[in-house]
Parts: structure tokens; C-alpha cells; sequence
């Protein structure tokens, strides 16, 4: 897409009517020579490391409020770093199991052997230099009325403000005979970690001519492209490896984000190995039997794999709704000018968990959505009022090596609630040269190196 965008430089403030935005991002629809859309996607993701640190406020020596931020990926990490940045007089906890941070972006291209499983993994140096207290235990409960968060340890944690970031947690049984035992035997790899680590070795384990079975959930879940970037990263370590190796595809949706580009680059190199199946054509699976690698679908029809990768429905992180802050959804709404919990006082939300529609659920997002409710927060330990909101988002997919797609966009609020700025973003041009798709390609890796360096402090 080679229209050239306008763009409005959105920095950190810390007065009344003041805009806090997480990059630096395109604001209007006009044409003109300033940028053009890929240099946007180029610079996005650097954008993001700066743009809140700005402008912090100035303040006194004496504490100034205890915050104990919960989860230690994009959100979190993103927040508890924005908030000492912000106001060094902040104490912050970050409360995280894993001394090692593994992230989903990226882990596709681990599975179709072009990354290894390390390059995704991050510590939490950085923000122990900044004064963030780390502490690598499991939040198990919230006690909105107390204010403290208990650890598996027993140990209670005080706060004025929290900050969750607890991810997604699946809704098991939600196809009949899918828990988290069956997950051991057809995992769903949905969660960077051991998972992803166990459907590599299947993949590596299975005999050329097998079949790869994927089931895909309706929405909403965990990055919306992302089933189809591994559907592609896989088919790619199969023509490489495994050349007579076919892919189904059962998705619950009837189309999905970026399809045309995807489906054009899966036709281009891997010509009929991947089958996709939408929903009015018999993709919904409704039942899963691990045991022997079989699902079967809504209107009775049973598939046998080799390899059997369940995405199954997702909600919240357990925490959240301890805390009380999911509705019947399972998901978190949200203020959306604070990420607050609209249903608990004083707990903000980010990231995956949220409900913050139209913006997708994205790393991009959650580390967007962190530095807007860490600047809510300081200005609310402060009392003052919160600064004007806007995010941005793109999402960078691997169809092949050196051919890239993406998706931009930028929100803001109005009247209360997230849209998104009309003629702000789009997806990468359907008809682009080889060349394009390659700088795409890179354009991604920037973006992770970027957005990684942003959040921990290291790159990918």
C-alpha cells in the first residue's frame, strides 16, 4: 500500500486534556508526502519505547503509592516499567512465575525451524535497575476490599493501585473431551512454553505424508492472525521436510484477519497442502478425542491426524476473574480512557484479558494499553485526571520466509468508548512486489527487536 499517510506526533503529558499515546501514530485519514504506510510499519514498534517516558511529572521525595502489577509479559512488564519511569517514588511489585519470559510472537517461526525457542525468551534485568520489585511467585487470589493480592506462598501483597495482566486461560470441556490432560496428547501450544515445545517435537516426530489437523476457535481469542502465520510457518517446515505432508484446517469462523493475503501466499508456495474448512462447511469441532488424535465435527464428521493442534475457546487469566472483574463473558470490560475494571475500583486490566473492542487481543496492544493505564495511575496517585488516551496496533505475519504481511491501526476514544481512527491503518497491499513483502518481512523483526527492547530491556 504505498498511499503516503499524514501523521500527528502524540506525546506524554501529565496535565488536565493532555494526550498519553503509546507511539508515535497517525491520527488522520489525509493524504500527503509525509510517510508512507510502510515506513509507518517500520517505526512503530521503535516509537513505542519512548513515547511515555517523555514528559513524566515531577514529584517530591516521599513514596508515593504502592502498585503491584500482575503478569510479566507485554502488559505487565510494559507497566510496571512505564509507572517507575513515570514516577521513580512509585514502589512497583511485578509479581510473575517464570524468571524467563517466553513470548507467543515469534514462537510460529520456532515451529517452522527458522527461529530457535531462546530467541523468545526475556528476563527481567532492566527492571530490577529501575527499582521494580520482581517477584517470581504465583498470584492466586485478590481481595478487592483489603487491597492485597496473596501469593501461592501465602505471602499478601498491599496496594493502592493494580495492574493485571493475566493473559488467557482456555475454557476446557468446551469441546467435548478437550481438558488440560488431552492437552498433553493434542496440545494447543497457545501458551509459549512447555506446549510449544511438545508440538515441535510431534512435528518433528511425524512421518512424511501425515496429516496436521488445527482447530481454530470463534472469536474472540488470543492474536487473531495467529493460527494462520503458524498454519503457514508449519506448512513451510513441511515442503522443506516433509514435502507429501498435508494440513486441515477446521476454523469455527467463516473468515479471518488478513485472509486474502494469506490464502494468495499459501496458494503461491504450498500450492493444495493446506485445507480450509470454515464453519458452514462442516469446521466446527465439537468433540475431541486425544487418545487416539481424532475430533470430530458439528455435523458428525470424524478426522484422524498424525499431529492434532487444539486452540481451544479462551477467557480471562484465572486472576482476573478472582478478582472479580470479569462479567458472563468470561473477559474483562474495561474504562476506556483508564483501563480500569469498570466493575472493581482502583484494578486496571490490560492486554489479552480485556475486552476493548475493536482493538484486537495483541502484544502490541497490551504493551499500547499498559503505558495508558500506568499514566492514569500516576496521575490518580497524584490527583490529578488521567491524560487523553490513544493506542495504535499493527501485526506482522510470516506467510513464507521473506514475505511478510500486516495490519495497522489506531485507536482512540470517543464518547466513552475505543474506536478506531477512520483511514488510520489497513492491511498490506494485496497485489505488492517480492521486494515489498520482503521489507515487510524485516519490518517485523524490527518490530520485535523494538517492542522486546521496549518492554524488558532485551531484544529477540
Amino acid at each position: 500500500m504505498s498511499d503516503p499517510i499524514d501523521t500527528k506526533r502524540s506525546t506524554a503529558a501529565h496535565s488536565t486534556g493532555s494526550t498519553v499515546s503509546s507511539v508515535t501514530a497517525p491520527h488522520t485519514a489525509r493524504l500527503g508526502p509525509t510517510i508512507s504506510r510502510r515506513r509507518l510499519l517500520a517505526t512503530l514498534g521503535a516509537a513505542a519505547a519512548g513515547a511515555l517516558s517523555l514528559s513524566a511529572p515531577v514529584f517530591g521525595q516521599a513514596s508515593a503509592g504502592r502498585v503491584v502489577v500482575v503478569g510479566g509479559g507485554f502488559g505487565g512488564a510494559t507497566a510496571a516499567k512505564t509507572l517507575k519511569r513515570r514516577n521513580p517514588r512509585i514502589d512497583v511489585t511485578l509479581v510473575e512465575p517464570a524468571t524467563r519470559f517466553y513470548t507467543c510472537p515469534f514462537m510460529n517461526l520456532y515451529l517452522g525451524g527458522l527461529r530457535t525457542f531462546e530467541q523468545q525468551g526475556h528476563d527481567f534485568v532492566e527492571l530490577r535497575s529501575l527499582g521494580v520489585d520482581v517477584v517470581h511467585e504465583l498470584a492466586t487470589d485478590v481481595d478487592s476490599s483489603t487491597k492485597t493480592v496473596t501469593l501461592a506462598s501465602g505471602r499478601q501483597l498491599r496496594y493502592d493501585k493494580l495492574v493485571l495482566s493475566p493473559g488467557i486461560d482456555f475454557r476446557w470441556n468446551a469441546m467435548a473431551g478437550y481438558d488440560e490432560a488431552a492437552a498433553q496428547l493434542a496440545p494447543h501450544a497457545w501458551k509459549a512454553g512447555a506446549q510449544t515445545k511438545l508440538l515441535k517435537q510431534q512435528l518433528d516426530a511425524m512421518p512424511d505424508g501425515g496429516l496436521f489437523l488445527m482447530t481454530i476457535p470463534g472469536n474472540p481469542y488470543r492474536c487473531p492472525p495467529g493460527p494462520y502465520e503458524r498454519l503457514s510457518m508449519i506448512a513451510h517446515y513441511f515442503k522443506t521436510t516433509k514435502p507429501k505432508s498435508k494440513i486441515l484446517v477446521l476454523d469455527a469462523k467463516e473468515s479471518f484477519s488478513k485472509q486474502p493475503l494469506f490464502t494468495d501466499g499459501w496458494k503461491r508456495f504450498y500450492g493444495d497442502m493446506i485445507e480450509w474448512v470454515p464453519s458452514t462447511q462442516d469446521g466446527t469441532v465439537v468433540r475431541v478425542d486425544a487418545s487416539i488424535l481424532q475430533v470430530e465435527t458439528e455435523f458428525g464428521q470424524r478426522h484422524q491426524a498424525a499431529v492434532l493442534n487444539v486452540i481451544p475457546p479462551q477467557q480471562a487469566g484465572l486472576i482476573a476473574q478472582r478478582a472479580g472483574t470479569t462479567d458472563k463473558s468470561g473477559w474483562v470490560p474495561v474504562q476506556a480512557q483508564t483501563f480500569e475494571s469498570s466493575q472493581v475500583p482502583d484494578i486496571y486490566v490490560v492486554g489479552d484479558a480485556t475486552v476493548a473492542v475493536p482493538m484486537p487481543k495483541s502484544g502490541f496492544c497490551a504493551n499500547a494499553q499498559a503505558k495508558v493505564a500506568a499514566a492514569a495511575i500516576v496521575a490518580a496517585l497524584a490527583g490529578q485526571e488521567a491524560p487523553r488516551a490513544s493506542w495504535a496496533n499493527t501485526c506482522y505475519s510470516l506467510v513464507a520466509p521473506d514475505y511478510g504481511i500486516s495490519v495497522a491501526g489506531v485507536f482512540e476514544v470517543q464518547d466513552g468508548k475505543i474506536v478506531e481512527v477512520k483511514g488510520s491503518g489497513g492491511i498490506s497491499p494485496r497485489q505488492a512486489s517480492d521486494d515489498f513483502r520482503k521489507r515487510e518481512a524485516d519490518y517485523g523483526v524490527g518490530w520485535y527487536n523494538a517492542i522486546s527492547q521496549d518492554t524488558w530491556g532485551t531484544r529477540g
